[in-house]
């Protein structure tokens, strides 16, 4: 006698577990802590990573570029990259802590004079922010000079739709003055990322995680729409798509979880990043 459909998924496994549908499904989630300590050397690590995510992406040029991220018990201090120090070699030990005047609080390296009045000034100014991305990105700085901000030509660009700026403030100088990292900074209220003209692309968020996956992403959407203009005269998506995408791809979380399978590959194949 034919077993009815009830009987067929009653009977069905693998290795001895039951097909059925799960009511209990887990996921990454981002880390909680019981301690500032802990909290701060996960932090690091997380900074670590991501500048070897930048560099095995081909982000880093020379000594240009960097990420940093406010400390949990003192977040008017930031964590950044040394100066001089290529992106794929950097361990959690090497991260120099630097205060709003540029002093070095923590650690022996000197830092790069561009990341601190870039980057502190954004801290200064946006309180949301807790980590902030930037560096010489091939496709970024070209994308740049153009001084138009990404249209949405595709669901990946939709993350920054209405979401980002572009600052032609400073545009292509090498910031050294306190004020004019201000200025910039004034142009960059909100959002998640800036085009600076003419220099190249600047990503934020909540978390490392977040930061940097924005930046990976808008290089990559910079790209495509160089590739599109190129070929041709690109259709963009309807406003109504656009921004209801990026309500479902741009918010904070998202950008967190959609970095998870970096951040997985980088403590693979580089877990000497933790010392």
């Amino acid at each position: 006698m034919a077993m009815t459909d009830d009987q067929t998924t009653a009977t069905r496994s693998i290795d001895g577990v039951p097909l059925t549908p799960k009511t209990e499904l887990s996921m990454p989630l981002p880390e909680t802590f019981d301690t500032v300590e802990e909290e701060r050397t996960h932090r690091k690590a997380k900074l670590a990573g991501a500048l070897r995510v930048f560099g095995k992406f081909g982000f880093g040029e020379g000594v240009a570029g960097h990420i940093t991220v406010r400390d949990p018990e003192y977040p008017e201090y930031f964590w950044v990259n040394p100066f001089g120090m290529s992106f794929r070699h950097i361990t959690s030990s090497d991260l120099i802590l630097v205060d709003h005047d540029g002093n070095v609080v923590y650690g022996s390296s000197h830092v790069n004079r561009a990341a601190f009045v870039l980057h502190s000034a954004i801290h200064e100014a946006r309180p949301d922010v807790v980590a902030a991305a930037h560096s010489h990105s091939v496709h970024g700085k070209a994308f740049s000079s153009l001084g138009i901000p990404l249209a949405p030509l595709t669901q990946d660009s939709c993350i920054f739709y209405e979401d980002h700026t572009v600052i032609a403030e400073q545009g292509g100088a090498v910031v050294f003055e306190v004020d004019a990292g201000k200025e910039f900074a004034s142009k960059f209220t909100t959002g998640k990322a800036a085009i600076h003209q003419n220099h190249g692309l600047f990503t934020v968020g909540e978390t490392v995680d977040e930061a940097a996956f924005w930046f990976i992403s808008m290089e990559r959407s910079c790209q495509a729409q160089l590739m599109a203009m190129a070929a041709g005269d690109p259709i963009e998506i309807r406003h109504e798509y656009a921004k209801y995408t990026a309500e479902q791809t741009g918010f904070h979380a998202a950008g967190w979880f959609s970095y998870q399978p970096i951040w997985q590959e980088i403590c693979r194949t580089d877990p000497e990043l933790f010392d």
